[in-house]
């Protein structure tokens, strides 16, 4: 399915914004090399059996490495009546931004 005109947020506003659920859904060697600190992991190939995991009552910040993988998550979410958006450039842009990242020790982290 392709994706056109998701909502998105970019990389300041995600950071700042203390209600939303992050989540990413890259996959796990990604992940424990560094992710954003409050995010939640849900890898996009597990996201479908996992989605219960979710709040519905709370919007949902999706991220991937660049925003591609994550637009898709976003509008699965958006046709299963999700408020969704997804973060424009992903983590490469989060970590450009200089928001934290940490890997799976809690140490400073990387976008892989």
């Amino acid at each position: 399915m392709p994706v056109t005109s998701l909502p998105a947020i970019d990389a300041d506003t995600a950071a700042a914004d203390n209600v939303s659920m992050l989540v990413d859904v890259r996959e796990h060697e990604e992940w424990i090399r560094g992710h954003a600190p409050r995010a939640v992991h849900i890898p996009m190939n597990d996201f479908v059996k996992r989605a219960s995991e979710l709040d519905p009552t709370r919007p949902v910040i999706c991220v991937c490495r660049s925003g591609n993988r994550s637009a898709q998550v976003t509008a699965w979410l958006l046709q299963h009546d999700f408020e969704a958006v997804n973060l424009t450039g992903g983590m490469n842009s989060w970590a450009a931004g200089g928001h934290p990242l940490v890997n799976s020790a809690g140490n400073p982290g990387l976008v892989i």
